[in-house]
C-alpha cells in the first residue's frame, strides 16, 4: 500500500515533467525544424539510456544482447517517428487539442492487442473503445476537422504509440527492461541522426537553454518512470497517466493562450472515461 502511494506520487510528478517537455517542445518546434528538435532530443536521450543500461544490465553488451533484432529495432525507429509527428501536432494544434486526440491511444492499445498480441478483449472493452473513439470524433468535430490533415496528425501519433506499446510487451517476453531501454535510445537516435544534421538551423543563445531543458525533462521524465514502475505495480499508478492531458491542457491554455473549446472538454471526458474502464476491465481479466 505504501509503494503504491509513493508510486502514484511518482506517476504524477512523471506526467508534470513530460507535460512541461511537451511545452518546450511546442515552443522550440514552432520556431526551428521538427527533426533537428527531435534529433538533439535523442542525442541527450541515448547517452542516458546507455548509461541506465549498462547500470542495469552489466555492460552495453549485455544491455544490447538479443533475439529478436528486428522488432527492437523497429520499436526504437517507431518511437522516434512517433515522437517527430506529435510535435508536429504541438504545433499544428497546440497541446490542447493534440493531447485530447493523443489520450485515445490506451484505447488503440486495446484495439490492437487482440491481431499483434494474440489477447482475448470481450464485448465490454469493444463497447468501451466505440464510446472513446465517440469522444475522438466529438472532439474533430464531424464534418469540418475531422477531414483536415491536422486532424489527422495526433490521431496518427497515438496509433503509432500504441503500436510502440504493444511491441513492447511484446519483446518483454525475451528481452529485459534494460535490453528495450537501451535499444529503444540508440535506434531512435541512428535514425534521427542523418535527420537533424539534414534539417539543422541556427538556434539563438536562449534557445539553446529551452533547448537544454528539454533534455533534462526528457531524461528526468523517464527517470521518473523508471522509478515509478520500481515501487509500484503498473495496474495501480496507470490510471494516473491521464494527468498529463490535464497538466499539458494547463501549459498551453496559461503559457500560449489557447482556448479550451466544449466539443474539446467534453470528447475528452468520454475518451478518459473509456480508457479507465478498459483499464479497469484489463486488471479484472488478469
Amino acid at each position: 500500500m505504501k509503494g503504491d502511494r509513493l508510486g502514484i506520487w511518482l506517476m504524477v510528478a512523471t506526467t508534470f515533467v513530460f507535460a512541461v517537455q511537451d511545452g518546450i517542445s511546442r515552443h522550440l518546434a514552432g520556431e526551428y525544424n521538427v527533426l533537428m528538435i527531435v534529433a538533439i532530443r535523442y542525442w541527450f536521450f541515448a547517452a542516458f539510456v546507455i548509461a541506465i543500461a549498462r547500470r542495469q544490465a552489466g555492460s552495453i553488451r549485455a544491455a544490447a544482447a538479443t533475439s529478436q533484432p528486428l522488432v527492437q529495432g523497429f520499436r526504437g525507429l517507431l518511437l522516434a517517428a512517433e515522437i517527430c509527428v506529435m510535435v508536429w501536432a504541438f504545433v499544428l494544434l497546440g497541446l490542447v487539442e493534440a493531447h485530447a486526440v493523443f489520450t485515445c491511444y490506451p484505447l488503440l492499445v486495446a484495439a490492437l492487442s487482440g491481431p499483434v498480441l494474440g489477447e482475448r478483449v470481450g464485448w465490454r472493452r469493444w463497447a468501451a473503445i466505440g464510446v472513446g473513439f465517440v469522444g475522438v470524433l466529438i472532439i474533430l468535430q464531424p464534418g469540418i476537422a475531422v477531414f483536415s490533415p491536422a486532424a489527422a496528425v495526433p490521431l496518427l501519433a497515438a496509433f503509432m504509440f500504441a503500436l510502440y506499446g504493444l511491441l513492447t510487451r511484446y519483446v518483454a517476453r525475451r528481452d529485459s527492461t534494460a535490453t528495450s531501454f537501451f535499444w529503444t535510445g540508440v535506434t531512435g537516435a541512428v535514425m534521427m541522426t542523418p535527420l537533424g544534421l539534414w534539417a539543422w538551423e541556427p538556434m539563438i543563445r536562449t534557445d539553446w537553454v529551452w533547448m537544454g531543458a528539454l533534455c533534462i525533462t526528457g531524461a528526468s521524465g523517464h527517470w521518473l518512470l523508471i522509478k515509478t514502475y520500481e515501487v509500484a505495480e503498473a495496474s495501480s499508478v496507470q490510471p494516473f497517466a491521464y494527468l498529463q492531458l490535464v497538466f499539458a491542457s494547463a501549459i498551453g491554455l496559461v503559457i500560449f493562450g489557447e482556448v479550451l473549446a466544449l466539443n474539446v472538454a467534453i470528447g475528452a471526458g468520454l475518451v478518459v472515461a473509456a480508457g479507465l474502464f478498459t483499464l479497469w476491465r484489463a486488471q479484472k481479466a488478469a
